[in-house]
């Protein structure tokens, strides 16, 4: 049911997610988007990316084990094969800056905001990547492709290379649609 939910969810919104300018063509609007369904060993989500003017929009459907914080970020590798999701690399860090929304040096290009999953186990998260393309030179989807990773702690947002945010609990293989 909850899986179902999700899915309706995540479906629903993308009719609202069309660029605000028309795309030349179908295989154009494909480019401009793009998905990742997560997996972990005791649930499920999906997220979904849009090209906008000034960055990348996301939002993310996801069922944590727990209410708490979680860690959220893009990791530099299309590969999630457990179970400690390693293979999905670092952080997505192309400038080479440190790691943190709140440290002077940073962020890192995949550094996005914690979750917070206080009221209920199913969360709904909108975020924004600035200064990001999801395609072309210097995007999220290059020859490696990325994935969305979810830790088992939120995010300090300053320490480097990953805020202590613990272990990969969800991995996610972002796809263009």
């Amino acid at each position: 049911m909850n899986r179902k939910l999700i899915l309706l969810l995540a479906i629903a919104p993308l009719a609202a997610c069309k660029s605000l300018e028309k795309p030349q063509s179908k295989a154009d609007a494909r480019a401009d988007m793009a998905a990742a369904s997560l997996r972990y060993t005791d649930g499920s989500g999906i997220a979904k990316f849009l090209q906008e003017k000034g960055g990348v929009r996301g939002k993310l459907w996801l069922q944590v084990p727990r209410k708490g914080n979680y860690a959220m970020h893009v990791h530099a590798v299309g590969k999630c094969e457990g179970p400690d999701f390693s293979s999905a690399g670092p952080h997505w860090n192309p400038e080479t800056k440190k790691h943190g929304l709140d440290n002077p040096a940073g962020p890192h290009k995949g550094d996005l905001p914690n979750i917070e999953a206080y009221s209920d186990i199913n969360v709904v998260v909108d975020f924004f990547l600035p200064d990001v393309r999801l395609k072309g030179e210097g995007g999220m989807l290059d020859a490696d492709g990325a994935a969305l990773v979810i830790h088992e702690r939120a995010d300090d947002n300053i320490t480097d290379p990953s805020g202590n945010s613990g272990k990969r609990i969800v991995c996610g293989v972002i796809n263009r649609e």
